[in-house]
Protein backbone atom coordinates (compact mmCIF):
# COMPACT_ATOMS: atom_id res chain seq x y z
CA UNK A 1 0.00 0.00 0.00
CA UNK A 2 0.78 3.72 -0.92
CA UNK A 3 -0.20 7.42 0.81
CA UNK A 4 0.87 8.46 -3.09
CA UNK A 5 -1.85 8.50 -5.58
CA UNK A 6 -0.05 7.05 -8.59
CA UNK A 7 2.46 9.54 -10.82
CA UNK A 8 1.90 12.80 -12.75
CA UNK A 9 0.55 10.79 -15.63
CA UNK A 10 -1.68 8.90 -13.27
CA UNK A 11 -3.52 11.83 -12.30
CA UNK A 12 -4.11 13.46 -15.84
CA UNK A 13 -5.39 10.26 -17.27
CA UNK A 14 -7.83 10.21 -13.84
CA UNK A 15 -8.94 13.06 -15.47
CA UNK A 16 -9.54 12.21 -18.62
CA UNK A 17 -11.26 9.23 -17.44
CA UNK A 18 -13.46 11.23 -15.65
CA UNK A 19 -14.13 13.82 -18.43
CA UNK A 20 -15.48 11.16 -20.10
CA UNK A 21 -17.14 8.78 -17.25
CA UNK A 22 -18.16 11.45 -14.68
CA UNK A 23 -17.95 10.71 -10.44
CA UNK A 24 -21.68 9.86 -9.45
CA UNK A 25 -21.20 10.70 -5.76
CA UNK A 26 -24.38 9.12 -3.33
CA UNK A 27 -23.56 10.98 -0.58
CA UNK A 28 -23.18 14.84 0.30
CA UNK A 29 -24.61 16.69 3.45
CA UNK A 30 -24.36 20.29 1.60
CA UNK A 31 -28.32 21.30 2.73
CA UNK A 32 -27.56 20.30 6.08
CA UNK A 33 -24.64 22.48 5.74
CA UNK A 34 -26.80 25.22 4.36
CA UNK A 35 -29.31 25.20 7.26
CA UNK A 36 -26.46 25.11 10.18
CA UNK A 37 -24.34 27.44 8.96
CA UNK A 38 -26.50 30.07 6.81
CA UNK A 39 -30.05 29.16 7.41
CA UNK A 40 -30.51 28.33 3.92
CA UNK A 41 -29.27 31.99 2.86
CA UNK A 42 -27.59 30.82 -0.28
CA UNK A 43 -26.15 34.82 -0.67
CA UNK A 44 -24.23 34.25 2.80
CA UNK A 45 -22.57 30.54 1.08
CA UNK A 46 -22.72 30.97 -2.79
CA UNK A 47 -21.44 27.60 -4.33
CA UNK A 48 -20.52 29.55 -7.62
CA UNK A 49 -17.61 30.81 -5.48
CA UNK A 50 -14.69 29.15 -3.71
CA UNK A 51 -16.42 27.71 -0.23
CA UNK A 52 -13.27 26.45 0.93
CA UNK A 53 -13.14 28.04 4.32
CA UNK A 54 -16.73 26.62 5.37
CA UNK A 55 -17.82 23.93 3.08
CA UNK A 56 -16.07 21.00 1.14
CA UNK A 57 -18.91 21.52 -2.08
CA UNK A 58 -19.12 24.18 -4.19
CA UNK A 59 -19.34 24.41 -8.25
CA UNK A 60 -15.55 24.99 -9.07
CA UNK A 61 -14.62 21.87 -6.95
CA UNK A 62 -17.33 19.79 -8.13
CA UNK A 63 -16.25 20.58 -11.59
CA UNK A 64 -12.50 19.88 -10.75
CA UNK A 65 -13.76 16.94 -9.10
CA UNK A 66 -14.78 15.68 -12.57
CA UNK A 67 -18.90 15.40 -10.48
CA UNK A 68 -21.26 14.78 -12.83
CA UNK A 69 -23.82 13.64 -11.02
CA UNK A 70 -24.97 13.96 -7.22
CA UNK A 71 -27.22 12.82 -4.75
CA UNK A 72 -27.48 15.74 -2.45
CA UNK A 73 -28.92 14.32 0.73
CA UNK A 74 -32.03 15.82 2.42
CA UNK A 75 -31.23 14.79 6.12
CA UNK A 76 -32.57 15.95 9.36
CA UNK A 77 -31.12 14.98 12.66
CA UNK A 78 -32.88 12.00 14.82
CA UNK A 79 -33.42 13.95 17.56
CA UNK A 80 -36.04 16.02 15.60
CA UNK A 81 -39.29 13.11 16.14
CA UNK A 82 -42.47 13.24 14.44
CA UNK A 83 -44.16 16.50 11.95
CA UNK A 84 -40.91 18.50 13.14
CA UNK A 85 -38.71 15.47 11.46
CA UNK A 86 -40.93 15.98 7.95
CA UNK A 87 -41.10 19.35 8.31
CA UNK A 88 -37.11 19.85 7.92
CA UNK A 89 -37.18 16.90 5.61
CA UNK A 90 -39.16 19.58 3.19
CA UNK A 91 -37.06 22.82 4.09
CA UNK A 92 -34.03 20.37 3.22
CA UNK A 93 -35.92 19.03 -0.39
CA UNK A 94 -36.71 22.95 -1.08
CA UNK A 95 -33.29 24.54 -0.48
CA UNK A 96 -32.04 21.73 -3.25
CA UNK A 97 -34.96 23.13 -5.08
CA UNK A 98 -33.39 26.23 -4.98
CA UNK A 99 -29.56 25.25 -5.22
CA UNK A 100 -31.11 24.02 -9.12
CA UNK A 101 -33.14 27.20 -9.98
CA UNK A 102 -29.72 29.46 -8.56
CA UNK A 103 -27.42 27.53 -11.19
CA UNK A 104 -29.66 26.35 -13.97
CA UNK A 105 -26.62 26.52 -15.88
CA UNK A 106 -24.49 24.07 -13.71
CA UNK A 107 -27.14 21.53 -11.85
CA UNK A 108 -29.87 19.89 -13.58
CA UNK A 109 -32.87 18.28 -11.44
CA UNK A 110 -32.59 14.71 -12.13
CA UNK A 111 -35.62 12.24 -11.16
CA UNK A 112 -34.69 9.54 -13.66
CA UNK A 113 -31.26 7.59 -15.09
CA UNK A 114 -32.37 9.05 -18.33
CA UNK A 115 -32.40 12.62 -16.56
CA UNK A 116 -28.55 11.85 -15.13
CA UNK A 117 -27.37 10.65 -18.78
CA UNK A 118 -29.27 13.99 -20.41
CA UNK A 119 -27.79 16.47 -17.37
CA UNK A 120 -24.35 14.93 -18.57
CA UNK A 121 -24.76 15.10 -21.79
CA UNK A 122 -25.37 19.00 -21.46
CA UNK A 123 -22.68 19.37 -19.79
CA UNK A 124 -24.53 19.68 -16.19
CA UNK A 125 -24.10 18.04 -12.51
CA UNK A 126 -27.65 15.68 -12.24
CA UNK A 127 -28.76 16.66 -9.01
CA UNK A 128 -30.65 13.95 -7.09
CA UNK A 129 -32.18 13.88 -3.15
CA UNK A 130 -31.72 11.13 -0.72
CA UNK A 131 -33.27 11.21 2.53
CA UNK A 132 -31.61 10.12 5.40
CA UNK A 133 -33.51 8.29 8.03
CA UNK A 134 -36.50 6.61 7.90
CA UNK A 135 -37.47 9.10 10.83
CA UNK A 136 -38.05 11.58 8.25
CA UNK A 137 -41.21 9.29 7.42
CA UNK A 138 -43.24 9.81 10.58
CA UNK A 139 -44.24 5.76 10.42
CA UNK A 140 -46.80 7.05 7.34
CA UNK A 141 -46.36 5.23 4.15
CA UNK A 142 -48.53 8.09 2.73
CA UNK A 143 -45.16 10.50 3.39
CA UNK A 144 -43.02 8.08 1.73
CA UNK A 145 -45.18 8.35 -1.10
CA UNK A 146 -45.30 12.34 -1.04
CA UNK A 147 -41.06 12.56 -0.43
CA UNK A 148 -40.80 10.41 -4.04
CA UNK A 149 -42.89 12.93 -5.32
CA UNK A 150 -41.24 15.90 -4.52
CA UNK A 151 -37.91 14.19 -5.98
CA UNK A 152 -36.54 12.11 -3.38
CA UNK A 153 -34.76 9.36 -4.69
CA UNK A 154 -33.49 7.04 -2.11
CA UNK A 155 -34.11 6.83 1.70
CA UNK A 156 -31.22 5.84 4.18
CA UNK A 157 -33.61 3.61 6.59
CA UNK A 158 -32.40 4.22 9.71
CA UNK A 159 -29.63 7.24 10.31
CA UNK A 160 -27.40 6.95 13.73
CA UNK A 161 -30.08 5.38 16.08
CA UNK A 162 -33.13 2.83 15.71
CA UNK A 163 -36.17 4.01 14.51
CA UNK A 164 -39.67 2.01 15.35
CA UNK A 165 -39.45 -0.45 12.47
CA UNK A 166 -35.14 -0.56 12.15
CA UNK A 167 -32.35 -1.17 13.84
CA UNK A 168 -29.48 1.09 12.80
CA UNK A 169 -25.94 -0.40 13.16
CA UNK A 170 -25.00 2.41 15.86
CA UNK A 171 -27.65 1.67 18.66
CA UNK A 172 -28.55 -1.14 20.33
CA UNK A 173 -30.70 -3.51 18.68
CA UNK A 174 -34.44 -3.78 19.72
CA UNK A 175 -36.36 -5.09 16.37
CA UNK A 176 -33.49 -7.61 15.37
CA UNK A 177 -33.62 -5.94 11.86
CA UNK A 178 -36.81 -5.38 9.65
CA UNK A 179 -40.67 -5.21 11.93
CA UNK A 180 -43.47 -5.99 9.92
CA UNK A 181 -43.95 -2.43 9.03
CA UNK A 182 -40.54 -1.96 8.20
CA UNK A 183 -40.66 -4.36 5.49
CA UNK A 184 -43.61 -3.05 4.24
CA UNK A 185 -41.83 0.27 4.05
CA UNK A 186 -38.74 -1.49 1.84
CA UNK A 187 -42.12 -3.38 -0.83
CA UNK A 188 -43.41 0.47 -1.20
CA UNK A 189 -40.01 1.28 -2.01
CA UNK A 190 -40.07 -0.97 -4.58
CA UNK A 191 -43.51 0.24 -5.62
CA UNK A 192 -42.89 3.71 -6.07
CA UNK A 193 -39.39 3.37 -7.37
CA UNK A 194 -37.27 4.81 -4.29
CA UNK A 195 -34.02 2.89 -3.60
CA UNK A 196 -33.31 1.30 -0.71
CA UNK A 197 -30.28 2.73 1.40
CA UNK A 198 -29.12 0.33 3.54
CA UNK A 199 -26.17 2.31 4.92
CA UNK A 200 -26.61 3.11 8.56
CA UNK A 201 -28.30 0.26 9.30
CA UNK A 202 -27.75 -2.83 11.50
CA UNK A 203 -26.32 -5.66 9.28
CA UNK A 204 -29.48 -7.43 10.24
CA UNK A 205 -31.57 -4.98 8.88
CA UNK A 206 -29.50 -5.01 5.69
CA UNK A 207 -30.09 -8.65 5.46
CA UNK A 208 -33.87 -8.22 6.16
CA UNK A 209 -34.08 -5.69 3.41
CA UNK A 210 -32.54 -8.32 0.97
CA UNK A 211 -34.73 -10.85 1.91
CA UNK A 212 -38.03 -8.40 1.21
CA UNK A 213 -36.85 -6.05 -1.49
CA UNK A 214 -38.26 -6.54 -5.04
CA UNK A 215 -35.68 -4.60 -6.37
CA UNK A 216 -31.35 -3.87 -6.21
CA UNK A 217 -30.85 -1.61 -2.73
CA UNK A 218 -27.54 0.83 -2.35
CA UNK A 219 -25.43 1.55 0.29
CA UNK A 220 -25.08 5.03 -0.21
CA UNK A 221 -21.65 5.78 1.69
CA UNK A 222 -20.68 2.91 3.59
CA UNK A 223 -17.02 0.80 3.23
CA UNK A 224 -16.02 -2.97 4.08
CA UNK A 225 -16.02 -4.01 7.48
CA UNK A 226 -13.51 -6.51 6.36
CA UNK A 227 -11.47 -3.82 5.70
CA UNK A 228 -12.20 -1.23 8.53
CA UNK A 229 -14.38 -3.06 11.37
CA UNK A 230 -16.93 -0.52 12.07
CA UNK A 231 -20.94 -1.00 12.60
CA UNK A 232 -21.14 1.63 9.67
CA UNK A 233 -19.38 -0.32 7.31
CA UNK A 234 -20.55 -3.56 4.93
CA UNK A 235 -20.12 -7.24 6.17
CA UNK A 236 -18.66 -9.67 3.08
CA UNK A 237 -21.71 -11.59 3.16
CA UNK A 238 -24.07 -8.73 2.56
CA UNK A 239 -21.41 -7.58 0.08
CA UNK A 240 -21.85 -11.05 -1.09
CA UNK A 241 -25.55 -10.85 -1.96
CA UNK A 242 -25.11 -7.68 -3.98
CA UNK A 243 -24.63 -9.47 -7.47
CA UNK A 244 -27.83 -11.46 -6.96
CA UNK A 245 -29.74 -8.49 -5.72
CA UNK A 246 -28.33 -6.32 -8.52
CA UNK A 247 -27.58 -3.38 -6.62
CA UNK A 248 -24.18 -1.25 -5.74
CA UNK A 249 -22.11 0.08 -2.28
CA UNK A 250 -20.81 3.14 -3.00
CA UNK A 251 -17.92 3.26 -0.64
CA UNK A 252 -17.09 5.84 2.01
CA UNK A 253 -14.40 8.72 2.42
CA UNK A 254 -14.89 9.28 6.35
CA UNK A 255 -11.34 8.33 8.03
CA UNK A 256 -13.12 7.03 10.82
CA UNK A 257 -14.95 4.36 8.75
CA UNK A 258 -12.13 3.54 6.71
CA UNK A 259 -8.84 3.57 8.59
CA UNK A 260 -9.00 1.33 11.69
CA UNK A 261 -6.77 3.81 13.57
CA UNK A 262 -8.87 6.24 13.51
CA UNK A 263 -11.76 4.75 15.13
CA UNK A 264 -11.09 5.48 18.66
CA UNK A 265 -9.00 8.79 17.94
CA UNK A 266 -12.91 9.81 16.18
CA UNK A 267 -14.87 8.28 19.40
CA UNK A 268 -12.47 10.79 21.94
CA UNK A 269 -12.86 13.65 19.75
CA UNK A 270 -16.83 13.01 19.67
CA UNK A 271 -16.81 12.80 23.44
CA UNK A 272 -14.97 15.96 23.81
CA UNK A 273 -17.63 17.81 21.39
CA UNK A 274 -20.59 16.54 23.85
CA UNK A 275 -18.06 17.63 26.84
CA UNK A 276 -17.93 20.68 25.34
CA UNK A 277 -21.84 21.19 24.76
CA UNK A 278 -22.23 20.18 21.20
CA UNK A 279 -23.17 17.67 19.17
CA UNK A 280 -20.24 15.65 17.10
CA UNK A 281 -21.39 16.11 13.75
CA UNK A 282 -21.43 20.00 14.77
CA UNK A 283 -19.54 21.71 12.11
CA UNK A 284 -20.73 25.30 12.54
CA UNK A 285 -17.32 27.55 13.30
CA UNK A 286 -17.95 26.73 16.65
CA UNK A 287 -17.79 23.13 16.34
CA UNK A 288 -15.00 22.73 13.75
CA UNK A 289 -12.94 25.32 16.43
CA UNK A 290 -13.47 22.68 18.80
CA UNK A 291 -12.65 20.04 16.49
CA UNK A 292 -9.24 21.35 15.69
CA UNK A 293 -8.10 22.46 18.66
CA UNK A 294 -8.73 18.68 20.15
CA UNK A 295 -6.87 18.16 16.66
CA UNK A 296 -3.59 19.82 17.34
CA UNK A 297 -3.69 18.47 20.97
CA UNK A 298 -4.25 15.06 19.35
CA UNK A 299 -2.64 14.55 16.02
CA UNK A 300 -4.97 12.49 14.02
CA UNK A 301 -4.37 9.66 12.33
CA UNK A 302 -4.77 10.29 8.52
CA UNK A 303 -6.30 8.43 6.09
CA UNK A 304 -5.47 8.73 2.27
CA UNK A 305 -7.04 7.78 -1.04
CA UNK A 306 -4.80 4.50 -0.90
CA UNK A 307 -6.83 3.63 2.16
CA UNK A 308 -10.08 4.29 0.29
CA UNK A 309 -8.60 2.28 -2.51
CA UNK A 310 -7.76 -0.28 -0.15
CA UNK A 311 -11.70 -1.26 0.42
CA UNK A 312 -12.59 -0.75 -2.86
CA UNK A 313 -10.59 -3.30 -3.89
CA UNK A 314 -11.80 -5.55 -1.43
CA UNK A 315 -15.54 -4.41 -2.08
CA UNK A 316 -14.64 -5.34 -5.93
CA UNK A 317 -13.35 -8.70 -5.51
CA UNK A 318 -16.16 -9.73 -3.04
CA UNK A 319 -19.15 -8.09 -4.96
CA UNK A 320 -17.76 -7.75 -7.93
CA UNK A 321 -17.27 -4.88 -9.94
CA UNK A 322 -20.98 -4.01 -10.97
CA UNK A 323 -21.90 -3.20 -7.84
CA UNK A 324 -19.43 -0.89 -6.37
CA UNK A 325 -19.37 2.86 -6.31
CA UNK A 326 -18.88 6.31 -4.22
CA UNK A 327 -19.94 8.44 -1.86
CA UNK A 328 -17.62 10.60 -0.80
CA UNK A 329 -19.99 11.81 2.44
CA UNK A 330 -18.41 15.68 2.06
CA UNK A 331 -20.04 18.21 3.84
CA UNK A 332 -21.17 15.63 6.26
CA UNK A 333 -17.93 14.32 8.38
CA UNK A 334 -15.80 16.71 10.14
CA UNK A 335 -12.51 15.02 8.58
CA UNK A 336 -11.64 13.88 5.21
CA UNK A 337 -8.56 11.98 4.05
CA UNK A 338 -5.23 13.89 3.67
CA UNK A 339 -5.77 14.08 -0.44
CA UNK A 340 -9.32 13.30 -0.62
CA UNK A 341 -10.01 16.69 1.33
CA UNK A 342 -13.18 18.02 -0.67
CA UNK A 343 -15.39 17.34 -4.02
CA UNK A 344 -12.50 18.25 -5.76
CA UNK A 345 -10.47 15.09 -5.07
CA UNK A 346 -11.77 12.00 -6.37
CA UNK A 347 -9.21 12.34 -9.50
CA UNK A 348 -6.84 11.05 -6.83
CA UNK A 349 -8.68 8.32 -5.98
CA UNK A 350 -8.99 7.42 -9.77
CA UNK A 351 -5.29 7.63 -9.88
CA UNK A 352 -4.59 5.54 -6.97
CA UNK A 353 -6.79 2.50 -8.54
CA UNK A 354 -5.02 3.36 -12.04
CA UNK A 355 -2.23 2.73 -10.21
CA UNK A 356 -2.88 -0.21 -8.72
CA UNK A 357 -4.22 -1.54 -12.67
CA UNK A 358 -7.97 -1.04 -12.54
CA UNK A 359 -9.23 -0.73 -16.33
CA UNK A 360 -10.66 1.60 -18.02
CA UNK A 361 -14.12 0.21 -18.14
CA UNK A 362 -13.46 -0.85 -14.57
CA UNK A 363 -13.26 2.68 -13.12
CA UNK A 364 -15.86 3.62 -15.62
CA UNK A 365 -18.51 1.33 -14.21
CA UNK A 366 -17.32 2.80 -10.57
CA UNK A 367 -17.60 6.31 -11.82
CA UNK A 368 -20.95 6.42 -13.57
CA UNK A 369 -22.12 3.23 -15.10
CA UNK A 370 -23.29 1.17 -11.98
CA UNK A 371 -25.30 3.93 -10.31
CA UNK A 372 -27.47 4.81 -13.37
CA UNK A 373 -28.08 1.25 -13.75
CA UNK A 374 -29.06 0.74 -10.39
CA UNK A 375 -31.69 3.58 -10.37
CA UNK A 376 -32.77 2.88 -13.91
CA UNK A 377 -33.54 -1.01 -12.80
CA UNK A 378 -35.54 0.37 -9.46
CA UNK A 379 -37.58 2.31 -12.10
CA UNK A 380 -38.07 -0.56 -14.25
CA UNK A 381 -39.32 -3.00 -11.18
CA UNK A 382 -41.43 -0.09 -9.90
CA UNK A 383 -43.06 0.04 -13.52
CA UNK A 384 -43.92 -3.38 -12.69
CA UNK A 385 -45.47 -3.74 -9.50
CA UNK A 386 -47.36 -0.42 -10.31
CA UNK A 387 -49.26 -2.82 -12.65
CA UNK A 388 -49.89 -5.31 -9.84
CA UNK A 389 -50.75 -3.77 -6.73
CA UNK A 390 -51.62 -0.61 -5.49
CA UNK A 391 -50.42 1.98 -2.93
CA UNK A 392 -49.99 0.38 0.69
CA UNK A 393 -52.10 1.76 3.37
CA UNK A 394 -51.12 -0.23 6.34
CA UNK A 395 -50.10 1.44 9.32
CA UNK A 396 -47.18 0.70 11.76
CA UNK A 397 -50.13 0.06 14.48
CA UNK A 398 -51.68 -2.50 12.08
CA UNK A 399 -48.69 -4.38 11.26
CA UNK A 400 -46.88 -3.71 14.47
CA UNK A 401 -48.90 -3.78 16.91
Amino acid sequence: MTDASGTPEHLARARELLAEHPVVDGHNDLPWALREKARYDLDRLDIATDQSADLHTDLPRLRAGGVGAQFWSVYVRTDMAGDEAVSATLEQIDVVYRLVARHPGELRLALTAHDMDAARAEGRIASLMGAEGGHSINNSLATLRALYRLGVRYMTLTHNDNIPWADSATDEPVAGGLTRFGEEVVREMNRTGMLVDLSHVSADTMRDALRVTEAPVIFSHSSARAVCDHPRNIPDDVLGALAANGGVAMATFVPKFVLPAAIGWTKAADENMRANGLHPLDTTAAGMAVQRAFEAAHPRPLATAATVADHLDHMREVAGVDHIGLGGDYDGTAFTPADLADVAGYPHLVAELLRRGWSDADLAKLTWGNAVRVLGDAESVARDLQTRRGPSIATIDQLDG
